[in-house]
This record gives C-alpha cells, sequence and structure tokens, in this order.
C-alpha cells in the first residue's frame, strides 16, 4: 500500500506574511512580520519564550487574527477576502475549509480520547473534505505505518506514550494531504526520552520534500533539517538565514546570548 502524497506545489512561494501585527490588549505581540517560505523547504523559527513564536504560526491558518499585514498560502488571503480596498473576513466554513490544506501539528497532541487511534486520523478527512471513510481509512493506515504505528490503530489515546500520541497528531495532520504543515514545539511536552522517536518522522518528513514551519528549541534538529533558521524577538525576525549562518556567525548580540543559553 503506497502512502498518500501531500498536496504540495512543485516550486513556487507557499507561505506569504507581509507586515503583519498581532496585538492583545496592550502587548502587541507581533510587530510587522514578514515571511516567505518556498515550496518544499524547512523553516525552523527559534526565539525565546513570549518572542511570538507560536502566534506567528497561528497567523498562518488564521487560528489567530491579524490586526495588520496579510498572510498569503499558496497564493490565497488566509482568513480574509478582497472587497475593492478593504479586506473581508470569511465566514467560519470557509476559513474551515482553507485550514484542511494547512497541517497542524501541536504542542499538546489534541488527540480525541473518545476515538481510536485510527479514527482520530479518519476524522477530518471524512468530516471536513467529505472523502470517502473507506479511501480514507486505507490512507489512514498507510500514514500510521509510515509514523511506526500501524499496531495501534485499534488503541486509544490513554494508552500511548506522549511520543507515540504525537506521532497519531502527525499521522492526522498528513491525512488531510496538505500543501503545509506547522509544528508548534511538537516535543515540548515529551519526556526527553520520547523526543527523538518525534523529530525521526519530521526528518522523514523533510526528506520526502514537504513543505514545513517548525517551532521548536530542538537546536541540533533545526542545524540538521531546516533550509532557513528564524529568529524572532520581541515580535519581530531580529535575524535569518540558513542554519550555517544563524548558528555559526550571527549578526545581531540578542541572538548570540540566545545561542549561548541552548547550544
Amino acid at each position: 500500500m503506497s502512502t498518500p502524497t501531500l498536496n504540495r506545489p512543485a516550486s513556487g512561494t507557499v507561505v506569504r506574511l507581509e507586515g503583519v501585527h498581532k496585538r492583545f490588549g496592550a502587548l502587541e505581540v507581533l510587530r510587522g512580520v514578514d515571511l516567505s517560505v518556498a515550496a518544499g523547504t524547512v523553516t525552523v523559527v527559534l526565539g525565546a519564550s513570549g518572542s511570538g513564536k507560536s502566534t506567528l504560526l497561528r497567523t498562518i491558518n488564521h487560528l489567530e487574527k491579524v490586526d495588520a499585514g496579510v498572510v498569503e498560502v499558496n497564493g490565497e488571503l488566509i482568513g480574509y477576502k478582497r472587497a475593492g480596498n478593504h479586506l473581508r473576513e470569511l465566514h467560519e466554513r470557509e476559513v474551515l475549509r482553507q485550514r484542511s490544506n494547512i497541517g497542524f501539528v501541536f504542542q499538546h497532541f489534541n488527540l480525541f480520547p473518545h476515538l481510536t487511534v485510527l479514527e482520530n486520523v479518519v476524522e477530518a478527512p471524512v468530516s471536513a473534505q467529505r472523502r470517502k471513510r473507506s479511501e480514507v481509512e486505507a490512507e489512514a493506515r498507510a500514514l500510521l505505518e509510515r509514523v511506526g504505528l500501524a499496531d495501534k490503530s485499534g488503541e486509544y489515546p490513554r494508552r500511548l506514550s506522549g511520543g507515540q500520541q504525537q506521532r497519531v497528531a502527525i499521522a492526522r495532520a498528513l491525512a488531510l494531504k496538505p500543501s503545509l504543515v506547522l509544528f508548534d514545539e511538537p516535543t515540548s511536552a515529551l519526556d526527553p526520552e520520547l523526543v527523538g522517536e518525534v523529530l525521526d518522522v519530521i526528518r522523514d518528513l523533510a526528506a520526502s520534500g514537504t513543505t514545513m514551519v517548525v517551532v521548536t528549541h530542538e537546536i541540533g534538529f533545526a542545524r540538521e533539517v531546516a533550509d532557513r533558521v528564524l529568529f524572532m524577538h520581541e515580535g519581530v525576525v531580529l535575524e535569518e538565514g540558513t542554519p550555517t549562518e544563524v548558528f555559526d556567525h550571527p549578526r545581531h548580540e540578542r541572538t548570540r546570548s540566545f545561542l549561548a543559553k541552548v547550544l
């Protein structure tokens, strides 16, 4: 059985953010962020807690509404449509349609506890994409095999380790056949001995050409798999470049200070 392929463009820009601002009350979390992610690349976002990393990720699929700026995925405005010179927010069903093309892997798994592993993977493609359950189940089993959990399809999440639950969450994200997968600190809730098994799955995705944006503190992993590294500080992208440029030759003192504490 072949593993389903993702709906990714052969070339071009998958993600484009321009001048994105986000405020929570008096706190401005994102302050004019620009970002471009090319198809088939891995972008890793680093930064201290509170720097805006997770908020940035959540604006890409409209889990957080931006206060100003533009977010596009595959050339389509996310969460809004143009009405003359203004932007009008889309209806929720349209936002859900857009999200169905963007995989999102959360820090705390967010699996449905009352559904089996297989049912967790099958649920979104059937309910959100109106696909045939028999077709989706076959693909879901292939995905579970891909993440090393073919023998756990009938188990419930409570009977799995944290690492296994996160691998199910990755399979669930891939079941939508997204053109883009977002990871929000996918290993930070795991015991140290379980981190490797999740990173191995993400490495496999990177090698297969999946377009990904990954928020993580795993510097070794970032150095190995990232095409580009962004360092965020106080709501702005302070530094970006290849792993070699950012890790070995950082230009900003704040980047050097951060790396000195985590390397």
